[in-house]
């Protein structure tokens, strides 16, 4: 199974004023996603402090990277992305620890 990642999305003022072209946006994501390998598995646009939750699968933590850092150069968006671990990905660290 490929590494998952949680991101927050926070939109700047930028993409406060571009909302309209949001689904465009977010089909932008997906497609570039896809084209490096990973695959967004959901996305929820959410009240408080963030404004977007994605949650994806990619083939490293380096593809993770280029996804949010290209998402954030086109100024709509700031980002953090995390690398989730599984229930049972865990458990296998856990192991580890002496």
């Amino acid at each position: 199974p490929m590494p998952t990642y949680v991101t927050l999305f926070k939109w700047t003022e930028q993409g406060v004023k571009d909302i309209k072209n949001v689904s465009a946006r977010f089909q932008a994501s997906k497609k570039l996603t896809e084209s490096l390998g990973g695959k967004i598995l959901g996305l929820y646009v959410t009240m408080g402090e963030y404004d977007v939750v994605a949650v994806s699968e990619g083939p490293n933590d380096e593809a993770a990277a280029a996804v949010a850092l290209s998402i954030a150069a086109k100024g709509n968006v700031k980002t953090t992305t995390m690398r989730a671990f599984t229930e049972s990905e865990f458990s296998e660290i856990v192991k580890k620890v002496s």
